[in-house]
């Protein structure tokens, strides 16, 4: 069937207008015609679209002329505030001091949200995309780029059985696996809502804390799987169709358990026992992570829950897994949870660490400062990877 489009006057125009506002950002001419000012001659100066100033101040900037309103929404901002336009029709506005960090951030124009036109560091999600940009510390972050042996990412698409669809993995190999022989731990790691399975290595960068996790000799070398966490096709081939249905979480264990486990211990050299597999998700991949790992305890026996969702109560959610005590002491060697304090998911969290205590059951509540962003997500990686397979 035939796919059409259709678009509002105001949506072209605001279309045409970030088309503009890239040519410009990168000090190019506008195609001749119809609003276009062709010619080389009539290119305006390039400019910075956001600079990490001396006292780690970002100073944002946007070229659109034409614009009414544009405002600023970030990861690291309340609200939406205003950029102030210019006489040269550059809009920009400078934010308060910023902690060391990688953020999220779009421009809001005349009411649509859009990436930096000029930024190559762009957030892929589920159903939207943000630019990225980094504010450095004095040394290099756990995320960042260093020295060291690097690991491979490989990208693996699967016919999954269970869901009748064609989907991809990305999976993480630690530096020397192609040249060696032995087996190695794996850790299944699931995104978020809005994320896709790209996600952990586009934004996370797990396989860069890997690397230097490795290299310092904090981490034991694992390999790492990084599924799609909807049980639908793959995102990247067919349009997002949502949230999937209602027994979601259901039909994606099937699909980790008898479809993505089996293929990599098939194409990888992954040890199968459950001392050697771990589970852990951030945001719905960590209420994923809790509803499959805590009633899969003979194939886990490590799990990271970060700012799970898991609203319900925990002790009614997680019965059966809390009235055995003993059996999920003796089978799992590692249940680490962590959680902003000020993310909404937070209660659940305290409430399942309570719930813990309250029935003995050995675990690792490591609540943080912030809420539900991405740069919470890596330190809690960083934290668990050097605690796994010991």
């Amino acid at each position: 069937m035939k796919r059409t489009s259709s678009y509002s006057a105001a949506a072209l125009a605001v279309h045409c207008l970030v088309v503009s506002a890239f040519a410009f950002a990168q000090g190019v001419p506008a195609p001749a015609g119809r609003g276009g000012r062709g010619g080389r001659g009539n290119a305006l100066p390039a400019i910075v679209t956001h600079e990490v100033n001396a006292d780690r101040t970002v100073t944002f900037r946007l070229r659109a002329p034409e614009a009414a309103s544009v405002k600023l929404s970030g990861d690291f901002v309340q609200g939406s505030p205003d950029l102030t336009k210019g006489e040269d029709g550059v809009w920009s506005i400078t934010t308060a001091p910023l902690n060391p960090a990688a953020y999220n951030y779009t421009f809001v124009v005349d009411g649509v949200k859009n990436i930096d036109p000029s930024s190559p560091m762009v957030k892929l999600g589920d159903r939207s995309s943000e630019s990225m940009f980094e504010v450095p510390g004095d040394k290099p972050a756990a995320y960042d780029v260093q020295p060291v042996p690097h690991g491979t990412v490989h990208i693996n698409w699967y016919q999954s059985a269970s869901l009748n669809a064609l989907r991809s993995i990305y999976v993480y190999t630690p530096p020397g696996y192609e040249e060696g022989k032995a087996k190695y731990p794996v850790l299944y790691l699931l995104h978020g809502s809005g994320d896709t399975e790209a996600g952990w290595v586009d934004v996370g960068r797990a396989n860069l804390i890997l690397d230097n996790l490795i290299a310092a000799g904090s981490a034991k070398p694992m390999i790492i799987v990084m599924p799609y966490g909807r049980p639908l096709p793959d995102v990247m081939l067919v349009p997002s169709a949502g949230r999937g249905p209602a027994d979601a979480d259901t039909l994606f264990g099937n699909d980790l358990l008898q479809d993505v486990i089996p293929y990599v211990e098939k194409l990888y050299r992954v040890s199968a026992k459950a001392d050697d597999r771990g589970l852990a998700g951030l945001s719905m991949g960590g209420g994923q992570t809790l509803s499959i790992g805590l009633t899969h305890l003979d194939t886990f026996h490590y799990i990271g829950a970060f700012s799970a969702a898991a609203r319900g109560n925990a002790e009614e959610q997680f019965k059966g897994f809390l009235a055995d005590s003993a059996a999920a002491n003796k089978k799992l060697k590692l249940f680490y949870i962590a959680c902003g304090k000020t993310d909404s998911l937070f209660p659940a969290s305290q409430a399942l660490s309570d719930a813990l205590d309250k029935h003995e059951i050995k675990h690792t509540f490591a609540p943080s400062e912030e809420g539900h962003v991405w740069r919470n997500w890596r330190n809690y990686l960083t934290d668990l990877a050097p605690k796994l397979f010991r």
